[in-house]
């Protein structure tokens, strides 16, 4: 039993009313575009009333019998509705806690408690979604003692002594027009576009397809190229938004971010979970010398991408990336960006595994006969040789002291610098025209979220491999 349990604000049921919608949005949205266009809004719009309704009762319920009880020890939290959970996460396998304000939360002077532990499994976290700032820094400081890093919070007081970079306006417009997210964009559009005859009235929609088709080509492109741009535009807002005000700050034995403007996000990164340093130049990017930094974090992390690794920066210049590591990672700073390439002999593997997709696309296109989609078949065969080439030029490794580099592309060119404690294992395999040609492909792999993270060089030649085995039996040993 709890001796002195606490509730949320209750501004949290709308947070709760809120994700109930986001998990059954996708559910829902199929339906609602075949009932609507089956003339079925009344319907409709009683059906999303009943269950506007439940999960109001659902919110109000789940509020209520949600309490939590902090103490020097440990965070206990009770709930459920019909089957009552208690969970109690010990202060000692807590790695960070973060904290992160929306933009309903600033009003309120409220933030989200976000808690990270040692663990990977996600179910081992917890998260409180709705208390009072004072209160999320209590919390801070009962379970970590973390009273130096709440106040970067306050924006009215200055940046500590502590080594720390903040990003500028003009940084973040070039890593907003940079960003390729025009291309996601471009995507929602199209599929939105799809179904506007479903969700407008038909006259209006013929009316509109009419006048359009009418127009000359000058007027279409133009209109065409306006959308493009808009969309663009909206790109670089969307990047201003998540990473408007960042500051980075090293402590002794973290990193702390602070980042957003509409949703003001805090994160801690303990220097311990730092399991390797990325370098990821996208095709947008690499051409004008940028490049993002990242860091691979042991265990689950909030604000991780999908690729499981944690944003450090969001657009550097390359000739800068070593005074920023200087100043925030000086443990990464010293080692040498000479890598070593694979063997031209090589190149047959990296051209052969570019064109296995588009040459599925050409074979499948041409059973169907079409004379006019071949020139861009041969475009798209063209341009998968090219990235077959691109691969196997960024491909290679490097071994400095204490540290492996590995670089290679898919679409982006990635630079990984692993320290050699952090190397979970290495695996190094080949097939028999490998052996003929005296090539290895090997795997390093790391703790990551979850499953961990594998990263390869393929083809390398062997005496390579070897080096790379030999050391890391050897010096990594030491």
């Amino acid at each position: 039993m709890m001796s002195n349990p606490k509730h949320l604000h209750p501004l949290s049921i709308i947070f709760t009313l809120f994700k109930a919608y986001k998990n059954a949005f996708y559910g829902l949205l199929p339906i609602i575009v075949l009932a609507i266009g089956d003339g079925f809004l009344g319907w409709t719009i009683l059906g999303l009333g009943v269950l506007t309704i439940a999960f109001i009762i659902y919110a109000l319920i789940s509020w209520r019998r949600f309490s939590y009880e902090v103490d020097s020890e440990q965070l206990h939290i009770q709930k459920g509705i019909l089957i009552k959970k208690n969970r109690y996460i010990s202060k000692h396998r807590i790695q960070s806690i973060d904290l992160s304000q929306s933009i309903i939360h600033r009003p309120f002077g409220l933030t989200k408690v976000d808690i990270e532990t040692a663990g990977s499994d996600k179910d081992v976290d917890a998260n409180l979604s709705a208390v009072t700032m004072t209160e999320g820094r209590h919390i801070q400081d009962v379970l970590k003692g973390m009273k130096q890093q709440t106040a970067v919070f306050d924006e009215s007081k200055e940046l500590s002594n502590e080594p720390h970079r903040l990003v500028s306006n003009r940084e973040l417009l070039i890593a907003g027009a940079t960003s390729g997210s025009i291309g996601v964009i471009l995507g929602l559009f199209g599929l939105l576009f799809s179904q506007l005859e479903n969700l407008i009235p038909n006259q209006l929609f013929n009316a509109t397809t009419t006048w359009l088709f009418s127009q000359a080509l000058e007027t279409i492109v133009f209109l065409v190229l306006l959308i493009v741009l808009s969309l663009w535009l909206l790109g670089i807002l969307g990047v201003f938004i998540k990473y408007g005000q960042f500051k980075i700050i090293r402590y002794d034995k973290e990193l702390f971010i602070t980042r957003g403007l509409l949703e003001k996000k805090q994160m801690t990164i303990p220097l311990k979970r730092i399991q390797a340093v990325g370098i990821e130049e996208s095709l947008t990017r690499q051409p004008f010398g940028l490049a993002t930094v990242y860091v691979v974090i042991a265990g689950g992390e909030i604000g991780q991408t999908a690729d499981t690794h944690t944003l450090l920066f969001p657009v550097l210049k390359k000739s800068k990336i070593q005074l920023f590591l200087n100043r925030i990672l000086p443990e990464y700073a010293d080692v040498t960006n000479d890598i070593h390439p694979v063997p031209k002999r090589s190149i047959p593997y990296y051209l052969l595994r570019s064109l296995i997709l588009p040459t599925l696309i050409v074979v499948g296109s041409s059973l169907f006969f079409i004379p006019s989609v071949w020139i861009y078949m041969m475009t798209l065969i063209l341009l998968a040789i090219i990235l077959g080439l691109l691969n196997h030029r960024d491909a290679g490794y490097n071994l400095d002291q204490k540290f492996l580099t590995i670089r290679f592309r898919r679409f982006t060119k990635e630079t990984v610098i692993i320290p050699s404690k952090r190397i979970q294992a290495i695996e190094t395999k080949h097939h028999f025209l490998h052996h003929k040609q005296n090539l290895k492909t090997f795997k390093v792999s790391i703790l990551s979220k979850m499953s961990g993270r594998h990263l390869w060089v393929k083809e390398l030649d062997s005496d390579s491999n070897d080096e790379i085995y030999d050391w890391f039996q050897g010096d990594a040993q030491t």
